[in-house]
């Protein structure tokens, strides 16, 4: 299978994170993408695709504040990275904020994302790994994998979070659909991918379904609940399948048969899999008990709709056996 990745997105290496009310080391960090490449042999490089396909589904205001954040902060006479630490629950609304601290809250939704000096580029050349991966599936390939780092799906039309800065698989969703595709995106994080859910809830065009750590006791708590399936158009287009703690293959494979049945009732074209590897049993921050050989498993499965596939990355923090996860999903796939 071709994958893609540049060397860029190695840049966003941010020192700390506020983890559980403490300040510890980054977790996702660029070793993640070393141990994947390392296990399937290199990627081909990303092409640049330019900004636009960043402004169909990022907002203009969120771009200028991303780009200039960790500039802004520095220029302030802040030291480190840039982090948010007050945000707008009540009445949030688009406001002229000139002080970097009130625009970080603007647009952001935690303070696990913190942006450093090499942020911006490699959130771009992230989206333009996916938007290439997308390129090869579009002319012919039955699969293609984008190694996606910093990962996605957490990230909202104008807001970051949860380590995710540009939104790179709704970003190719949204290029699929502009080339008249019908797309699906399958959601396989251990965490709900609510920015992916945000993007296009209120939409009827591209169908989105999630298998993910029940919300009510895991991260991103308020989005993800069952009760959520899409607004306006889009009511019935989003399907979450939120499963407890300790969810091994002989329980994940019902739900995750539930989503493929109905992404097949949507009858796509395409299918985008937004694909984690934290769902591993030795996974530092996660709770599910999915073993190695068991990706391939869910692969096969998932393989079986016969539609072409775009894997992006998303998370995964077990480093030493993320490589071996990573190519026993690709694998099954293939």
């Amino acid at each position: 299978m071709r994958a893609f990745f540049d060397p860029r997105q190695r840049d966003h290496a941010p020192a700390l994170e506020l983890h559980n009310g403490a300040f510890v080391p980054f977790a996702e960090s660029g070793a993640r993408a070393d141990a994947i490449l390392a296990a399937i042999g290199g990627a081909e490089p990303a092409i640049d695709h330019g900004e636009e396909p960043l402004r169909a589904v990022h907002d203009e205001a969120y771009l200028a504040f991303l780009w200039a954040a960790h500039k802004d902060w520095r220029a302030a006479g802040r030291e480190g990275d840039a982090i948010g630490y007050a945000w707008p629950v009540v009445r949030r609304r688009a406001l002229s904020l000139e002080r970097i601290d009130a625009r970080f809250g603007r647009f952001s939704m935690d303070a696990s994302s913190p942006v450093a000096a090499g942020t911006w580029d490699s959130a771009y050349w992230s989206a333009q790994a996916a938007l290439t991966a997308l390129d090869a599936v579009l002319a012919g390939e039955r699969a293609a994998f984008a190694l996606c780092r910093p990962p996605g799906h957490h990230c909202g039309a104008d807001y970051l979070g949860g380590y995710c800065y540009l939104n790179s698989a709704a970003i190719a969703a949204e290029a699929a659909v502009a080339a008249g595709r019908r797309v699906a995106i399958l959601d396989v994080d251990y965490h709900h991918g609510n920015g992916t859910q945000d993007i296009f809830y209120a939409r009827g065009d591209v169908f989105f379904a999630s298998l993910h750590a029940d919300p009510r006791t895991d991260y991103p708590f308020f989005w993800g609940h069952e009760d959520e399936t899409g607004e306006g158009e889009g009511e019935g287009a989003t399907l979450n399948l939120p499963l407890p703690r300790g969810t091994d293959l002989a329980a994940y494979l019902p739900a995750l048969d539930t989503a493929l049945a109905r992404i097949a009732g949507f009858a796509p074209e395409l299918l985008i899999v937004s694909y984690g590897a934290d769902t591993f049993s030795g996974d530092p921050i996660s709770q599910f008990r999915i073993e190695t050989a068991d990706y391939e498993v869910i692969a096969r499965r998932i393989a079986g709709l016969g539609l072409p596939t775009l894997v992006v990355m998303e998370g995964g923090y077990a480093i030493d056996a993320l490589g071996a996860n990573v190519a026993s999903f690709l694998g099954g796939l293939e």
